[in-house]
Parts: C-alpha cells; sequence; structure tokens
C-alpha cells in the first residue's frame, strides 16, 4: 500500500509557480497495478519520482507499507566509470539482495557479454537501457513504478522482456505511465488520472481511461475562458 497524504509540490521558475501536486490524498492498494494518466506536462513523472524517493515534495507525506522500486528501465543514476558489474554489485548491496544472484541474473538477461565488466561510459545507448531493465527486474519490489519503459533490442529480446515483467506484475503491483491505452489496459485494474494537481482514484481502469480521455477533449483549464 502506498498512502498520498496531502502531497503537494510546485515549481518556481522565473518567478512563476507550476502546481504539479495540489494537496493531494489517495491511496494505491497492494498488488494492484495501476494506470497513471494525464496532460503532458501534468506531472505524472514528478510524482513517480516522489513515490520513488528521488524527489521531495514541497509538503505532505507518502507512507509506505512495501518495498518501492526505482523507475523501470531508468539508467540516469549509473556511475560512468564503473562497469555494468560493478554498478549492479553497488545496487544489490544499498537494496540488502543477494548480489550474485542480481550479477547473475543481469549478466545473462542484458546480453552485454564482455562489455558488462567494461566501464558503462563505452556503453551505446541501447546498451544502457539493458542494462538498466534487466537491474531493474533482478531486484524485487512489491511495486514497480514504471515510465514510459520500452524494451529495447530485437524481437526476441523484446519478447523475453516482456516476458519476465509480466512475471513480476504476477507477484507485485505497479503504477504504470504510458500514452498506450492499449498498454495500460492490458497491464493495469484500476487507474489514476492526474489533472491540474488533482489526482482522482479509479478502481476500474476502463472508467480511469474514459475520465482522462474526456480530459483530453477539453483544453486546459487556464485556457477554457479564452476567445
Amino acid at each position: 500500500m502506498i498512502h498520498l497524504q496531502n502531497l503537494c509540490k510546485t515549481y518556481t521558475l522565473n518567478g512563476r509557480h507550476k502546481v504539479v501536486a495540489d494537496n493531494i490524498n489517495a491511496t494505491f492498494p497492494t498488488g494492484v497495478s495501476v494506470a497513471l494518466m494525464g496532460r503532458n506536462g501534468a506531472g505524472k513523472s514528478s510524482l513517480l519520482r516522489m513515490i520513488s524517493g528521488a524527489m521531495l515534495p514541497t509538503s505532505g507525506k507518502i507512507l509506505s507499507t512495501g518495498t518501492i522500486s526505482w523507475p523501470v528501465g531508468f539508467a540516469g543514476s549509473f556511475n560512468g566509470e564503473l562497469t555494468g558489474e560493478q554498478n549492479c554489485r553497488f545496487v544489490a548491496r544499498v537494496y540488502g539482495v543477494n548480489t550474485d544472484e542480481v550479477l547473475a541474473f543481469v549478466e545473462d538477461f542484458a546480453e552485454l557479454g564482455d562489455h558488462f565488466r567494461l566501464p558503462i561510459r563505452t556503453y551505446s545507448s541501447g546498451m544502457r537501457s539493458r542494462l538498466a531493465f534487466g537491474l531493474s527486474m533482478a531486484v524485487p519490489f512489491d511495486t514497480y513504478l514504471v515510465d514510459e519503459v520500452s524494451a529495447v533490442g530485437d524481437a526476441a529480446f523484446k519478447a523475453k522482456s516482456n516476458r519476465v515483467f509480466n512475471e513480476r506484475m504476477s507477484n507485485a503491483g505497479a503504477i504504470v505511465v504510458a500514452h498506450s491505452m492499449q498498454l495500460l489496459r492490458s497491464t493495469c485494474q484500476a487507474g489514476a488520472v492526474l489533472e491540474q494537481g488533482r489526482l482522482t482514484f479509479y478502481d476500474d481502469i476502463e472508467d480511469a481511461v474514459a475520465a482522462h480521455m474526456q480530459n483530453m477533449s477539453l483544453p486546459p483549464a487556464g485556457q477554457r475562458q479564452r476567445k
């Protein structure tokens, strides 16, 4: 269970304020995959980062009864001077999981060959993504955060990625951000719609999709009175 309590987040740039979380109170149930929907720029990625702990809210609290992942497939926190193996070893130790098991899983999954033991700064973007996705799947969490992740590589590698991801989802919950309604419908049971800093939770994914599509048919609130 993840509970957002009076959660607020405001960005200030050049004297202008943008509110992406306006006193949000919501609960994401245990073991349920939730589609997080909203307009571009609504603050979906910011909300995921706050839930992951990578970003602090302006005020309010995020309470959890289980473990929460970093955004699946996120490669931005790797140390480029360390090898893929060393980065994975560091993450395994931070999260207190079996290091040897993590290394064996990622090495086999990512299919990087000798590059697994070379500095990440030598990797292509695709290699980084494969390492990041493999590491995300190697560490078990109660809730996975998924922000527009897409598998890279050939058809066989994509199929393997989808299979492993679906296996993880059978024993965990998720909060998923994606533009594909088909993907959200196939992955999630419930939904949450972020609009003008307010979050509305729906137990049924179809109700959430309908509310989101209704929002998308209207201009943003700040433009609705303009002629």
